[in-house]
């Protein structure tokens, strides 16, 4: 009956922490990683519209 008692407060544990810990966190990150490559991907379209009207090498 102990085993059983702690199996189920163990698995309760696990899914709070999982819950409001580790999924807040990875979600963070992949916002994060969302915005680095949004501002990644507007200057390299702003440089390449930029280098590609300029006629500086011709």
């Amino acid at each position: 009956m102990g085993r059983m008692v702690m199996l189920v407060v163990g698995t309760l544990l696990a899914i709070f922490v999982l819950f409001n810990f580790i999924v807040p966190m990875v979600l963070g990150l992949l916002k994060i990683a969302l915005i680095i490559g949004v501002i990644g991907v507007v200057f390299f379209l702003v440089i390449r519209v930029f280098s590609g009207s300029s006629s500086s090498y011709r």
